[in-house]
């Protein structure tokens, strides 16, 4: 249902869903922690980092954004998992108010152009110029600015970087007066409607990626075994977590490990750090890894690891 449907609220909220599209490894996991204000979508170079629709909530005056990050569409659908994470994309775009269009300023391919073609017609769509910072004079990308403009009617056009503070509280600002006049759709503290289980699995695939850069396919998942939470006498948290990393080869399980077990334990540690401080608790993490030939070409396995 479009949020649009709801009744208007006395006090003047507002409240929307906002995708944020892109092609892959354009900077849109990055965009969405800085206009959620903290980390809830995990980053890394490799491509195909995002593989599920992500919620972030952000509450600012009687204004509620709910931004939804989707996975980078896939050019290459061939993959069952490639298709599942190109259908994530697709039912975003039917049920939102408002879609952010994320470029590499001045740059547009064939890939951004495969993306732009999925916008739907009618619907607000706000160009943002990511990655600003980049380039070496920012009036390099007018030019570039004026071309996107006969490529799509875009509401509003928005050179940027989501690193830096002002050039994000400017795009909020700019996607404000897009949103329905409704009542808000997540309590006013929300930061995303991911519980800390789905969280704790990102983060180990995270750290997974970056530690083991282009020496791992990126088919490579992480399948929490048990999540377990409990309250010492002092009152403090602590978790108990078992993540199962799953690989596609013999030959990939040896890369996650590394020599002596250092990787998968540095994956580990690292891990568990970012955790205790994202949790506020003390965390236990068990890793290990699990071969799963062909499990990215299996529609059931596929279900089984929470895709589609």
């Amino acid at each position: 249902m479009s949020t649009t449907e709801h009744p208007v609220p006395p006090d003047g909220r507002r409240c929307g869903l906002v995708a944020i599209v892109g092609r892959p490894n354009v900077g849109k996991s990055t965009l969405l922690n800085a206009l959620v204000g903290q980390k809830i979508s995990i980053t890394s170079r490799k491509a195909q980092t995002t593989r599920h629709r992500i919620t972030g909530v952000r509450t600012v005056g009687a204004t509620q954004f709910v931004f939804v990050d989707t996975p980078g569409f896939q050019t290459r659908q061939s993959q069952p998992l490639n298709r599942t994470l190109n259908r994530a994309v697709t039912a975003v775009l039917a049920d939102v108010d408002v879609v952010l269009f994320v470029c590499e300023a001045g740059r547009f391919g064939p890939d951004d152009a495969k993306v732009l073609a999925l916008l739907p017609p009618g619907k607000p769509a706000i160009l943002v110029a990511n990655k600003l910072d980049a380039l070496a004079r920012r009036r390099d990308a007018l030019p570039w600015l004026r071309q996107m403009q006969e490529r799509h009617a875009f509401a509003e056009y928005v050179p940027m970087s989501a690193r830096r503070a002002a050039d994000v509280v400017r795009l909020l600002a700019i996607v404000e007066p897009h949103l329905p006049r409704q009542d808000w759709l997540h309590a006013e503290d929300a930061l995303t409607d991911r519980d800390e289980r789905f969280l704790a699995g990102e983060i180990v695939r995270e750290k997974l990626f970056r530690l083991t850069g282009d020496e791992l396919p990126y088919t490579s998942t992480v399948v929490i075994e048990r999540f377990e939470e409990s309250v010492d006498g002092q009152g403090a948290r602590r978790a108990d977590i078992a993540a199962a990393i799953v690989v596609e080869r013999e030959a990939h399980k040896g890369i996650v490990i590394g020599a002596g077990g250092e990787r998968l334990k540095r994956i580990g540690t690292e891990a568990r750090l970012e955790l205790q401080k994202l949790m506020d608790a003390r965390v236990h993490l068990e890793l290990w890894v699990k071969v799963r030939s062909g499990w990215a070409d299996d529609e059931a396995h596929l279900r089984s690891y929470g895709y589609g």
